[in-house]
């Protein structure tokens, strides 16, 4: 599991020829670093006098981020386990009709399956960047470029999961399904890097 495992040894995994973790579980670890970066600007922000008027919403959120950053872990390992059956279809035979429809019926399922983790990514990475524009504005000024880096951490998780979502949806033969899909993950796209600029803007004009 990826929680379980060091920096080291996921980035060595990462490096090495095996298909996983590959850029889906990299973009939800991406992310889960971005949450924790917001968890640390509201640790920072919490318990100080300047900032009471505040604190009760940012404790609120800190538990969001923690929350956010343990499902995005969990969705690196999830992104793995979906992998491994839809490579495993790839290799049916496909010599006769009646084999041809089985591998077409469990391809749409597993192709199905493999679109839906990184969208689940992209979903909490919004939801991460959502927060952050919060913090970036009331949190702590100490650390508002802390915020920041959250932010293009967040940014870059849902930019690479929306790849990952198209690669699979590309593959399906059910074109309602895979143009369902899609239009989500376009919907999440624009909105997420949106949110990302407008807090780049905010953190920028604050530090210069």
């Amino acid at each position: 599991m990826t929680a379980e495992k060091t920096i080291e040894s996921f980035l060595k995994e990462l490096f090495s020829k095996s298909p996983v973790p590959g850029g889906g579980g990299a973009s939800a670890l991406g992310g889960a670093v971005g949450a924790a970066l917001g968890g640390m600007v509201s640790s920072l922000t919490v318990g100080k006098k300047t900032y009471a008027d505040v604190e009760e919403e940012i404790r609120e959120l800190m538990g969001r981020l923690e929350r956010l950053m343990g499902q995005l872990v969990a969705l690196s390992d999830r992104d793995e386990e979906v992998f491994a059956p839809l490579a495993a279809a790839y290799a049916l035979p496909s010599g006769t009709d009646e084999e041809k429809a089985e591998k077409t019926r469990v391809m749409e399922g597993r192709l199905l399956d493999a679109s839906l983790v990184p969208l689940e990514i992209m979903e909490k990475s919004l939801e991460g960047l959502e927060i952050v524009k919060i913090l970036a504005e009331k949190g702590s000024r100490m650390a508002v470029s802390d915020a920041g880096v959250a932010a293009q951490f967040l940014r870059a998780s849902l930019g690479g999961a929306v790849m990952n979502v198209y690669i699979n949806t590309k593959s399906m033969k059910d074109r309602a399904k895979a143009e369902e899909l899609n239009a989500r993950a376009k919907e999440l796209t624009e909105k997420g890097f949106a949110l990302a600029d407008e807090v780049y803007g905010t953190v920028l004009q604050k530090l210069i």
